[in-house]
């Protein structure tokens, strides 16, 4: 320990200094944060409005189908995305398997508890158990799909297909039932990230295909909407959509704030999506496609099985985090189209008579950025455990 930090902090004098500066300005951070969260912070405005932040004015009696849809998303987390064990993978230990399933689901696990400590009711805890329930229950098929041999057979594409349907079932049976001018909180948030994020994904891929197209007119437009869509501030574009739009469109016809905010998202992200999807085409070797043209594949074929694959492979990082911006960005939802999402709401509940002019705002914004550091953290990790799986960076 000794050699490592007189090789690593104390290599020389202003080593030592800056070892010394940085480290008391670390242990001070630290230490106002832990103050911050354990002693002084007033938390019983996030205890108080807990259901407000998490779903808004959501209707109580069909809370049960954002529930549902929250198991049905955990279900499908360990059902589909565990993935197949190399058979020269080593064997761990149930104590190693413990740790990495900490090292993986923990931040969301104590996310999770400290949810259910706020609110303090037993249908948290019912809850709350039954996400627990439909992660086991995934994983255990996840094994199953392994192990027994009428499961092994079933493709992966219609393998992923069944175990997503509960999850898109109840996200479309939630969208029918509930009126979305009633949503808000950070169930909004959510629920417009991953919309947009699953639309802007296909679109980002065939606009950066048709920019690379040998057809005139296809790359005209593809790069056109390309430049144009990059070149405006996205607040702007949302501030449009809520505003100019009924300028062309009869107000009975035009769609709601959530659809717009939807739609904005998803053309913005797609146009940045197709230059991250562009830039890992390009880095694919000729070689590969002159390969492809000398046994006889058709263009599409070089494209779809060869090609594409290994640009999406490439770019996995900057993928997610372009994924992970459209995710924090939804906040501005609430500044360009009176949105009420968590944002809006953390703003809004120190105005109530027992905390206005006390100085919540702190905690409340503080709660807010908890809520969009874990999902950022996760979606992180969780393409660095990709990348991995898949060799990202290796030959």
């Amino acid at each position: 320990m000794t050699t490592w930090m007189r090789r690593n902090l104390f290599r020389t004098w202003w080593d030592g200094v800056l070892t010394v500066v940085f480290g008391a300005l670390s242990v001070w951070v630290l230490w106002s944060l832990v103050e911050f969260v354990l002693i002084t912070g007033r938390w019983e405005i996030i205890e108080v409005n807990l259901k407000l932040l998490l779903v808004g004015r959501f209707p109580a009696e069909q809370l049960w189908l954002v529930n549902a849809s929250v198991m049905a998303i955990a279900f499908w987390l360990t059902a589909a995305l565990g993935g197949k064990q190399a058979p020269d993978a080593p064997v761990r230990s149930p104590l190693a398997k413990l740790g990495g399933f900490v090292q993986r689901f923990g931040l969301v696990i104590a996310l999770g508890i400290l949810l259910v400590v706020l609110a303090g009711t037993q249908s948290s805890l019912t809850v709350a158990g039954g996400v627990v329930a439909a992660l086991l229950a995934g994983r255990g098929l996840n094994i199953a799909r392994r192990r027994v041999q009428g499961l092994t057979r079933i493709p992966g594409v219609i393998w992923q297909i069944l175990v997503l349907s509960p999850a898109v079932a109840l996200i479309a049976l939630t969208l029918m039932n509930a009126d979305l001018e009633l949503w808000g909180g950070f169930l909004i948030n959510f629920y417009i990230a991953i919309i947009s994020i699953v639309l802007c994904f296909p679109l980002g891929v065939l606009l950066a295909l048709g920019r690379k197209s040998t057809l005139p007119i296809v790359r005209l437009i593809s790069t056109t909407y390309i430049e144009l869509i990059r070149g405006a501030p996205l607040f702007v574009l949302l501030l449009l959509s809520g505003v100019a739009l009924e300028f062309f469109v009869p107000p009975d016809l035009a769609p709601g704030s959530v659809f717009r905010a939807v739609t904005v998202f998803t053309l913005f992200t797609a146009a940045y999506l197709a230059e991250i999807v562009r830039g890992g085409l390009q880095s694919i070797p000729k070689g590969q496609l002159e390969a492809g043209k000398a046994i006889g594949l058709s263009t599409w074929k070089i494209t779809f099985l060869i090609t594409l694959p290994q640009a999406l492979r490439n770019v996995i990082p900057a993928q997610i985090g372009q994924f992970i911006s459209l995710f924090k960005d939804t906040t501005l939802a609430g500044a360009a189209l009176s949105i009420v999402e968590v944002l809006k709401v953390s703003e809004a509940i120190t105005k109530q008579d027992d905390f206005l002019g006390k100085g919540y705002i702190y905690e409340s914004l503080a709660f807010v950025s908890l809520l969009f550091w874990v999902g950022s953290y996760v979606m992180s990790r969780e393409s660095q455990r990709l990348e991995k799986r898949l060799g990202v960076g290796q030959r």
